[in-house]
């Protein structure tokens, strides 16, 4: 008697659909940059800071003041950073294409330029020119 989930074919369904299973399991969003519009949701939304990294790779401790800061992105270009001490308003633009987002404050004539390594309606990675990384999650 044959048994018929012995068969190669049974056999490679069964592969598969494990690996699916571990691949799904282990995904990353990472590296994953989706529509600008999860950058601010439907009008506006808020992100906090989750880890932060040299440009070595090393994890930077945080202050207990800046686990409180948070940056809000609006849908109009506009967006404010907060922290228990003061408070910054400016203008954003984000090259999808490119993966860049350009932030300039209101009270500044310097703007900064940051990869977008990753943006997810839950993660957003933000990478400098030096390597630095910051990981903000929406809240």
């Amino acid at each position: 008697m044959t048994r018929a989930f012995n068969t190669p074919l049974h056999y490679l369904g069964t592969l598969l659909l494990m690996l699916t299973l571990v691949m799904y399991a282990c995904g990353s969003k990472e590296g994953k940059v989706e529509g600008q519009n999860m950058l601010y949701g439907t009008e506006s939304k808020i992100w906090k800071t989750r880890r932060e990294e040299d440009a070595t790779g090393d994890k930077v401790k945080q202050t207990s003041e800046q686990k409180q800061e948070e940056i809000r992105f609006f849908a109009n270009g506009q967006y404010v950073m907060t922290s228990p001490t003061q408070s910054i308003n400016g203008k954003y633009t984000f090259d999808q294409a490119n993966k860049k987002i350009t932030m300039t404050p209101d009270n500044g004539n310097m703007s900064n330029t940051f990869d977008v390594a990753t943006l997810t309606d839950d993660r957003l990675t933000l990478r400098s020119a030096d390597g630095a990384e910051l990981q903000l999650e929406a809240e």
